[in-house]
């Protein structure tokens, strides 16, 4: 049943809530658990589901994500899978760009046209979770739905912050309100299993991810040619319309990758000594490009801390931190609650002089250094005795070197901290 469907992963627009990880790279690039990107986790779980025929659908800010996928995703001559990118492109018939999640598939159609399929799965570039799709599609098909939404139930105090979908005993929807106050949510509630209701996530929240009939899919694209948005138009409309939707409830765990504070708990929460999202499962693969490192080296103290390959580690104390790819840190440095990103490349001999005669420190961390909650991009030289968000919560601020949101600093993508630089 895998082979009818087709998948179509959305990339995301400008991200402003996740600036500036997304100052030069679109969400779904954004580097995640020190050696992946977010895109890898919607194409992995398809891909763990034998749902190989993938478009991801690019615009805003894409070169990142295009070069990650052209250089990550190659399948052997005698298959027929593939993850393809659709970049957003003006023709003659249609000048504009994506002016939405429903306009982009719109707008996407006449590519998927002459490929064989029953079934369209639509889903986010920007979330993270482990979810089989192939339960999806059997519920889809043995209940005779037109339209599976993919939900799952949460609390009062989270419902606002989500599409809120009510449904009748059998999961049909019969209405949706997008992220209601909590003073009107007491109609909204839905049937659940007595485990979320004991845990009081009585509203079911859509979580983005929607699978399509395929002609379905063709008739409300065409039919409603100013609806641009799934969420906030095509499936109101639908529900209204009386198309056969049903809820697809989903329990494991997930979250929607918003904000720079969502981002940071989502990484900081993979050093947990039995993680929410289990990167350890080998029922769900993540898959993503593969680098020919050198393994970690350290001579450090550690506690409940990830290491990415290619990291030289030297006597620093490290507590709650992801550590990506390429990282290089000092001696008796001392780093808590971060996720430090790493390094494209290894800076050459000649690449490093050349920074100490412009008086700047090489990529990495340096010595004595004192780092607490924060987010280090890529390619960042951090030097000797440097200080970041080590005294009282600072407020946020836009800075030309970081960026404070909800008292996480992030220091911007190739940013240098020189010697005794304090945040």
């Amino acid at each position: 049943m895998s082979n009818a469907i087709i998948s179509l992963i959305l990339g995301g627009g400008a991200g402003t809530r996740l600036y500036p990880l997304t100052r030069r790279r679109s969400k779904p690039a954004v580097p995640l658990a020190g050696k992946y990107r977010l895109v890898d986790i919607p194409i992995s779980n398809c891909l763990n589901a034998d749902m190989n025929r993938i478009f991801v659908l690019t615009q805003y800010n894409s070169a990142s994500l295009n070069k990650h996928i052209k250089n990550t995703y190659h399948f052997s001559h005698f298959s027929k899978a593939f993850v393809d990118i659709l970049a957003a492109e003006q023709t003659p018939d249609n000048p504009t760009w994506y002016q939405g999640t429903a306009d982009a598939v719109r707008q996407c159609l006449h590519h998927i046209d002459n490929f064989e399929f029953e079934y369209v799965l639509i889903l986010s570039g920007d979330q993270l979770y482990q979810m089989d799709f192939r339960d999806m599609l059997q519920f889809h098909v043995e209940s005779g739905s037109e339209i599976t939404i993919a939900t799952i139930p949460v609390s009062a105090k989270d419902a606002s912050d989500f599409g809120i979908l009510k449904t009748d005993p059998k999961g049909l929807i019969t209405s949706f309100t997008e992220k209601p106050k909590q003073d009107v949510l007491g109609p909204w509630s839905s049937p659940v299993s007595e485990e979320m209701q004991a845990e009081g996530r009585i509203y079911l929240a859509s979580m983005g991810i929607y699978l399509f009939s395929r002609q379905v899919l063709y008739d409300l694209l065409n039919g409603q040619e100013t609806s641009t948005d799934f969420g906030k138009e095509l499936i109101p409309y639908a529900i209204n319309a009386d198309y056969k939707v049903i809820s697809y409830q989903y329990t494991g765990y997930w979250t929607d990758i918003g904000n720079i504070c969502s981002f940071w708990e989502a990484n900081i929460g993979l050093t947990d000594d039995i993680p929410k999202f289990n990167l350890f499962d080998e029922s769900h693969t993540i898959y993503s490009r593969a680098r020919m490192l050198p393994p970690a080296k350290i001579s450090a103290r550690l506690n409940k801390t990830v290491i990415s390959d290619g990291c030289i580690i030297l006597d620093s104390t490290l507590e709650r931190c992801v550590v990506g790819i390429r990282n290089r840190i000092g001696r008796g440095s001392v780093i808590t609650n971060c996720y430090i990103m790493g390094s494209d490349y290894y800076q050459t001999l000649e690449e490093l002089e050349r920074a100490r005669a412009k008086g700047h420190p090489p990529m990495g961390i340096g010595d004595d250094c004192h780092i607490n909650n924060a987010i280090i991009d890529k390619n960042c030289s951090i030097g000797n005795g440097v200080k970041i968000n080590v005294g009282d919560r600072l407020p946020d601020g836009e800075f030309e070197k970081y960026t404070v949101k909800d008292g996480i600093v992030v220091i911007k993508k190739g940013m240098v901290l020189e010697d005794g630089f304090v945040i």
